[in-house]
């Protein structure tokens, strides 16, 4: 492993050691849903470095999401990239949550959630490694949970994947049923930096996050696993801006991009759904 990024590793924690905690993660969706009634839009842009070609590649993915009720969320996004050489838009997704349990006491609470999500895509891939956020179509299911205890936040899920093939047929790799089947599985923990005593909802929340990603082919056995530390800033309890790096701990499971990083722009709109 490279010396920065054990030190970027270690900063990070060292971050979250002293702050306090926040549930807006960036890279994975937390068991709690957005609230009742609300209407957000994200756009995000990934920058991917291409270390093979010494290349770096853009996939910009706009977003709306519905908080439908108290346990029903819905997302769905378009891709964008210039992974074939230009600009065009290449797919999309969309994204269900049903929040099953929560469990709320004083200064903590517990979240168990289903999630699933279906992606379509036509681009040509050529990795297998299986990515439904603009490189593959295919299909997940999986369950999250979430604790809050006295503002620290953590936050797990595992799902199953099962990729098909793109609308123009390319099989990326996977030459049989089994290896079109992976699981993936992530962990992360947030922490609430600025302000330390609240006074009104229109201070600006700083918020460090760290998420560990990762995914096992069920065929080959073979796995990746990323981490990806995250500044994150509330503002006016409405817009939301997201800068993060992810970066390979291990990659057996091969991809074209093992680390890139990541900008998010998001505003919220409460009380707009009827």
């Amino acid at each position: 492993m490279k010396k920065n990024t054990i030190l970027v590793i270690i900063s990070v924690f060292v971050i979250i050691s002293i702050t306090r905690a926040q549930e807006l993660f960036s890279y994975t969706e937390p068991a709690s849903n957005m609230a009742v009634n609300s209407l957000g839009v994200r756009l995000t842009e990934n920058i991917m470095n291409q270390k093979s070609a010494s290349t770096v590649n853009h996939l910009l993915v706009p977003e709306i999401m519905f908080g439908v009720s108290r346990k029903i969320m819905i997302h769905t996004d378009g891709f964008i990239s210039n992974l074939n050489g230009r600009f065009k838009l290449n797919g999309g997704s969309l994204y269900l949550k049903y929040r099953f349990f929560s469990r709320d006491d004083i200064h903590s609470h517990f979240r168990m959630a289903i999630f699933t999500k279906y992606a379509l895509n036509n681009l040509s891939v050529n990795q297998p490694s299986i990515d439904l956020r603009g490189q593959h179509s295919g299909f997940e299911m999986g369950l999250v949970s979430t604790k809050l205890i006295n503002k620290v936040a953590l936050s797990s899920s595992v799902s199953v994947i099962n990729a098909q093939n793109n609308l123009n047929g390319n099989t990326f790799l996977l030459n049989d049923n089994n290896s079109r089947n992976a699981i993936n599985y992530t962990f992360s923990i947030g922490k609430l930096m600025m302000p330390k005593e609240y006074v009104s909802y229109n201070q600006t929340n700083v918020n460090a996050m760290v998420e560990i990603l990762g995914q096992s082919n069920l065929s080959s056995g073979l796995n990746h696993l990323d981490i990806a530390p995250v500044i994150q800033f509330i503002i006016k309890s409405k817009i939301r801006v997201d800068v993060g790096y992810r970066i390979a701990l291990s990659n057996q499971l091969l991809r074209k991009y093992t680390e890139g990083g990541m900008i998010r722009l998001e505003y919220n709109l409460f009380n707009v759904i009827r």
